[in-house]
């Protein structure tokens, strides 16, 4: 990521998040004459309120995402951008969709003191919402500005939001599928790296300040304006750099189980129609055998155990989903079932010898061990 000469998409979770963790580079790539584009992914409409005045909008979302949205547009004349868009709205909105709101998912503190998910999350907040919509609206941004580069949080969502992690997830996704280079924040405090991208702010932390306290209802600066406060916790330095990484990302598709019911529904179909047909051939053809030296080798059995290993594999990787290759190993299991009964004529197709034993029980256990196998995780998620 070069600081001038580009265009750059910082995809940020709600408004001030913006402005804690990459206003000064927004403000000086502003300054360096670079593209910037900004853009919030919901309204912050379950944050706390700080001021004692206002904390009566707390719990009053439309309300309060109406004071963000002004505290936001403060902060963007603060540091000088321009084109500032929320997620699911004109120009951040895939075009075969209707325009939607995303609103904020929220979150509670565990008792080992990180975020965790509420345990009523609306429908219509951006974690509930299937991660490739999330991922092809952010890719409708990346196309209209221009974009050369992507920035967003880490893999942990900075302090682990939710609305961050999947905020981040979805940015760098679409990063991949653009052919566009990612970076994630790194936070203060985080483990250096000789690679890093570091932006000197100090030039900028005037405007950084205006920005901070544009933001009223979430953050507070000391009377020095050399730190700010959330309503989490203490006080911290305002730094006078900023730090990304460079995280290499492939391209891919989001899990099914995240691209909707729809799509889910329609995925286990067509698996379990791909798991009959199989099962329909192999079981047909279970009993051939091949002579090796004098030896007949029951290699109809053989391949066939192979093939529902290959098949049932071959569908968890791609649809990176248990339930789908489930279907499938339903569909050979019913299959062979249904053929291995006595015909009209009191003939049988899986007959009561060796390599009928074997294709009776055999797709069950290889079923159940390609299930049960733990999902191995890209080096990227680890």
């Amino acid at each position: 990521m070069q600081v001038h000469g580009e265009h750059i998409v910082f995809v940020h979770a709600h408004p001030d998040d913006e402005t804690i963790s990459t206003g000064g580079t927004i403000a000086e790539l502003v300054a360096r004459g670079s593209g910037v584009t900004v853009l919030s992914c919901t309204r912050g409409e379950r944050g706390e309120v700080i001021p004692a005045e206002l904390r009566h909008l707390e719990g009053d979302g439309e309300r309060l995402s109406e004071l963000r949205e002004a505290e936001l547009a403060s902060a963007m004349q603060a540091l000088g951008v321009s084109d500032q868009r929320f997620l699911g709205t004109a120009g951040a909105r895939d075009i075969r969709r209707e325009p939607r709101r995303y609103l904020d998912s929220g979150m509670v503190w565990g008792d080992d003191g990180k975020p965790k998910p509420l345990p009523d999350v609306d429908a219509r907040s951006l974690c509930s919402a299937p991660l490739d919509e999330v991922i092809n609206d952010i890719l409708a941004v990346i196309e209209d500005a221009g974009a050369d580069a992507v920035v967003s949080y880490d893999a942990h969502g900075g302090y682990g939001h939710p609305d961050h992690v999947r905020a981040a997830e979805a940015a760098r996704l679409a990063a991949a599928r653009a052919g566009l280079p990612f970076y994630e924040i790194v936070e203060p405090g985080g483990d250096p790296d000789i690679d890093d991208v570091v932006v000197d702010v100090g030039e900028r932390l005037p405007q950084k300040r205006a920005a901070l306290r544009a933001h009223t209802t979430q953050v507070t600066v000391s009377d020095d304006g050399t730190a700010f406060a959330l309503s989490s916790g203490p006080e911290r330095t305002i730094a006078v750099s900023e730090r990304f990484r460079f995280v290499p990302v492939t391209v891919g598709r989001a899990p099914v189980a995240k691209q909707g019911i729809a799509t889910l529904v329609a995925s286990c179909v067509v698996a379990s129609v791909i798991g009959v047909v199989v099962g329909a051939l192999l079981t047909v053809h279970h009993q051939q055998s091949l002579m090796l030296a004098g030896v007949a080798v029951p290699a109809g059995v053989i391949v066939g155990l192979a093939v529902v290993a290959a098949l049932l594999a071959g569908i968890r990787i791609v649809f990176d989903n248990r339930g789908v290759a489930a279907c499938a190993a339903l569909g050979i299991l019913v299959i062979s079932y249904v053929l291995a009964q006595r015909g009209p004529g009191g003939s049988v197709m899986v007959p009561a010898n060796e390599a009928g034993y074997v294709w009776a029980y055999g797709p069950v256990v290889v079923s159940l061990l390609v299930l049960a196998w733990p999902r191995l995780r890209p080096a990227g998620e680890r």
